[in-house]
């Protein structure tokens, strides 16, 4: 275990574990409260630094040089190392001197998104060519750990995460100083690996870690920020732009839940997220949710906090078992949860019958691909009706798409305008398996995906407002996000919102011919 001296009655001095865990910048908060402001980490960097880590990304705490709260990723693999009998810590990226030491042999860092190739980054940067903040942050990072391992010595760095499928390229880990980057699940293939560093053997540049069977996916041992906590792992339905890791749906037991709402509970969180690709169906054989599973575990977390909120779930699972939404909306809501309500994250990704039979055929399940747009609109419904506000993305630019394509979507969305939600459209990026085709970039929109963009602002700018003030509960970042983010952001983009309708692009210079100037329409 790491050992503290006590130089004074006021100062400590830690004397480092032989491995460091930390991760980047933008993964040390939990965003005055309100993960979903996490997102803006995804966004290019529009304002100056300061201004984005006081008012969208204020840093967690940092006790003896340690967060008070860190990524679940990152506690899971400080779980893992720890029962295998290995001295690991986990540092603030912001006290990294004064953990990592002449011993500190292997550095892990865990990255969302760090170079930005993500499907909202890649969606944001290629639209305004700027940098993300989650790629800004991760640079500097990386930079900073190999600077400090080089000067005691040297030492492994290795980097994981959901995002570690951006580093493939062993050019790029050249690049940002990187020994190791490993892809997938890492509570096996990762500490085996930091195992080979520890003895001093050859470490490969590039792994692709083994799927962890349900036993051997370790608990954690101290609060993950907002309160996450995994319930389930993978997803089942299928996907083709989906990571490979996600085919496989395992769901966790009660009991392991249950002990790491108290863990974070007890060190301080204020309620708990439970986190799956689809929380609804926990439990479940198949794409239909199993309704008494999925009560137990609310009933059970509930009981122990009135505050539990969900990161992901499903349209297909809320319309073929619509009481389970109210179910769950009432258990809540009689424990005292005081939410003006309940949203999650949730993928409608096309409105197009013909892209949904190519790419993902299970994701309507149990309704068929035809129906997926039918679906989308009587789960909005049953949602609406219980107070549910879902945040849902589209994917453009799917091998394929025609223009057609895109308007049914269009359609789709427009029908969606009466609903408190929000729907984001995001740029198709090669993974899963799709891995090795083209990103789809700004250069590649068709006039029919500018009016897409368009239709989900115009729907977004509608409802932002509204749950701003309702959710954000922290006023200086209420204000902040209201009255200059938002204004700010309409206000700009006014200009390039009436173009977009028209199917321009605005980041061209477009200028409309003068009327003395427009050809006669011929007879």
């Amino acid at each position: 275990m790491s050992l503290y001296v006590i130089q004074s009655a006021q100062e400590a001095k830690l004397v480092t574990s032989q491995v460091v865990l930390t991760m980047d910048r933008t993964l040390a908060s939990e965003y005055g409260g309100s993960l979903f402001v996490g997102f803006a980490a995804c966004a290019p960097k529009l304002i100056p630094d300061p201004l984005y880590r006081f008012f969208l990304c204020p840093s967690v705490e940092a006790k003896e040089h340690m967060p008070v709260a860190a990524p679940a990723g990152t506690r899971k693999m400080e779980a893992a190392l720890s029962e295998a009998g290995i001295d690991v810590v986990v540092a603030h990226p912001e006290h990294l001197e004064e953990v990592i030491g002449r011993e500190t042999k292997v550095v892990g860092i865990t990255s969302n998104d760090p170079r930005g190739f993500g499907p909202a980054s890649s969606t944001f940067s290629s639209l305004l060519e700027r940098k993300t903040f989650s790629a800004l942050f991760f640079e500097q990072t990386v930079g900073k750990v190999r600077e400090i391992l080089d000067s005691n010595g040297g030492g492994k760095l290795i980097v994981g995460g959901p995002g570690a499928w951006q580093l493939e390229d062993e050019e790029v880990l050249d690049r940002y100083g990187i020994d190791c980057v490993i892809i997938g699940e890492g509570e096996i293939t990762g500490v085996e690996i930091v195992k080979r560093a520890l003895r001093g053997e050859p470490i490969p540049r590039v792994v692709h870690g083994e799927m962890v069977p349900l036993e051997r996916i370790p608990n954690i041992k101290h609060r993950t920020i907002g309160g996450l906590i995994e319930i389930s792992r993978g997803c089942g339905r299928g996907c083709r732009f989906c990571l490979p890791n996600l085919k496989f749906l395992r769901s966790r037991p009660l009991h392991q839940i249950l002990e790491e709402v108290k863990i974070n509970l007890r060190e301080g969180s204020e309620g708990v997220c439970l986190h799956a690709e689809d929380v609804l169906r926990y439990g479940a054989k198949g794409p239909i949710p199993d309704e008494a599973k999925v009560i137990q575990l609310f009933e059970q977390v509930s009981k122990l906090t009135p505050h539990v909120w969900i990161s992901h779930f499903a349209f297909a699972s809320v319309a073929c078992r619509p009481d389970l939404i109210r179910k769950i909306t009432e258990l809540l809501d009689e424990r005292g949860s005081e939410a003006p309500w309940y949203s999650g994250q949730v993928g409608i990704e096309t409105a197009s019958p013909e892209l949904v039979r190519r790419y993902m055929p299970g994701k309507p399940l149990p309704f068929k691909p035809e129906e997926w747009s039918e679906v989308v609109i009587r789960a909005h419904e049953i949602l609406a009706e219980n107070r549910w506000v879902p945040c849902s993305t589209l994917i453009s630019g799917l091998p394929g798409e025609t223009p057609k394509d895109v308007e049914l979507t269009i359609e789709l969305v427009e029908k969606l305008r009466g609903f408190k939600s929000l729907i984001v459209p995001l740029f198709f990026v090669p993974i899963g398996q799709l891995s090795g085709g083209q990103f789809f970039l700004k250069e590649h929109m068709l006039p029919e995906h500018w009016k897409l963009l368009a239709t989900c602002m115009e729907h977004d700018f509608k409802w932002t407002p509204k749950l701003a003030e309702e959710h954000l509960h922290n006023r200086i970042q209420k204000f902040f996000v209201k009255e200059v983010v938002l204004r700010s952001f309409r206000h700009q983009l006014k200009g390039p919102l009436r173009l977009m309708k028209e199917g321009i692009d605005p980041t061209k210079e477009v200028s409309p011919a003068p009327i003395s100037r427009l050809a006669p329409v011929e007879a």
